[in-house]
């Protein structure tokens, strides 16, 4: 049976860029272990994060509306859904490593905290070594997950989820300069900016749906530049980086200026108009209250609370609740609030 395995690894060899990451030549795991007779290495990475507990609670958790009443709007798990997408279809276009793209796609966001951002903010502000989404999504995979064994996964998955994330920083950094912020493989690289790809088309759409937007405050050049819908927007950011990558030679990825721009421009034109509108942070501002009083709450009670990680014994007090709060969903974080703060009902006895 492991010929099958064999065969696509010598497939790889042969089909894929000069660029691309082989699965045979993966630097490996952190633990040696048996291979898969089927699968090459980074599809048993892929299987792993979407078997995982931490993956499945992405469901519910906000993606930029709280706990919102509509079907329709993103979550956390919809948009890692959507960046893989769009990462595969950019890998398969520049015969990169799809296996390896997609299982850091779906592995990048593993570590978010209930309420999207405003959760991430208020645990780096309590917890001594400050909390950074992405570095907890590299804790999830390396120990949290199977009662602190983790997945194990490859070096090159553990790379692209620690360095997918850029904030507000240049969506195509230079090589030379930046490479320490880039992912060392360009699979990894596909994802990162696959990521922005992703949120500035569906957190647009979702803005609009909600009411902060009019299609018709959309600044027109943007428009007429990248396209009148989500799809279309995709479409010609997807476009332009592989004709511009190819041309290019394959060996970086490459947009045009005219695209990053615009990308950059409808970027901060969310941040001015959604991700910082008063609308949605005023229920952020609440949520920011019960991240704070759970977290305060389990750093002195144990009751409610059992730890489901089998941890090093020097680990702190403070980590092992930063922990547990960070892997809430957004539900069971206001349901366990309720039930710690508020008062009961009297039963009638």
């Amino acid at each position: 049976m492991s010929l099958i395995r064999r065969q696509i690894e010598e497939r790889e060899a042969l089909n894929l860029a000069p660029a691309a990451t082989r699965s045979s030549e993966s630097r490996g795991r952190a633990r040696p272990e048996e291979e898969c007779t089927i699968r090459v290495a980074f599809q048993r990475d892929r299987d792993r994060i979407i078997h995982c507990k931490a993956f499945r609670r992405l469901k519910h958790k906000t993606q930029v509306f709280l706990a919102p009443a509509g079907d329709h709007y993103r979550t956390r798990l919809t948009h890692v859904l959507e960046v893989s997408q769009i990462a595969r279809t950019i890998s398969v276009a520049l015969r990169l490593n799809g296996h390896l793209t997609e299982a850091i796609a779906l592995g990048h966001d593993l570590g978010h905290t209930p309420f999207g951002h405003a959760g991430e903010a208020v645990l780096s502000e309590l917890h001594p070594e400050g909390f950074h989404h992405y570095q907890q999504s590299l804790r999830v995979v390396d120990l949290l997950e199977n009662k602190g064994r983790g997945l194990n996964l490859t070096w090159e998955v553990r790379d692209g989820i620690a360095r997918h994330s850029k904030g507000r920083g240049a969506i195509l950094p230079p090589v030379t300069a930046d490479s320490d912020l880039l992912p060392a493989t360009l699979e990894g690289q596909v994802v990162r900016l696959s990521d922005i790809i992703a949120y500035v088309n569906h957190d647009l759409d979702d803005a609009v749906r909600a009411g902060l937007l009019r299609d018709d405050e959309i600044p027109r050049h943007l428009i007429e530049r990248l396209g009148a819908t989500s799809s279309q927007r995709v479409n010609t950011m997807v476009c332009d980086l592989v004709q511009q990558t190819l041309a290019g030679g394959g060996e970086q990825l490459t947009m045009s200026p005219e695209i990053v721009a615009a990308i950059d421009e409808l970027r901060t034109f969310l941040f001015a108009r959604v991700y910082e509108n008063y609308k949605v942070h005023a229920d952020f501002f609440k949520a920011m209250k019960v991240i704070r009083e759970l977290y305060q709450y389990f750093l002195a009670h144990d009751d409610h609370w059992q730890k489901s990680v089998n941890y090093p014994e020097d680990t702190s007090r403070d980590r092992m609740v930063c922990d547990f709060v960070a892997g809430m969903t957004d539900r069971y974080a206001l349901d366990l609030y309720a039930r710690v703060f508020l008062p009961k009902p009297w039963s009638v006895l």
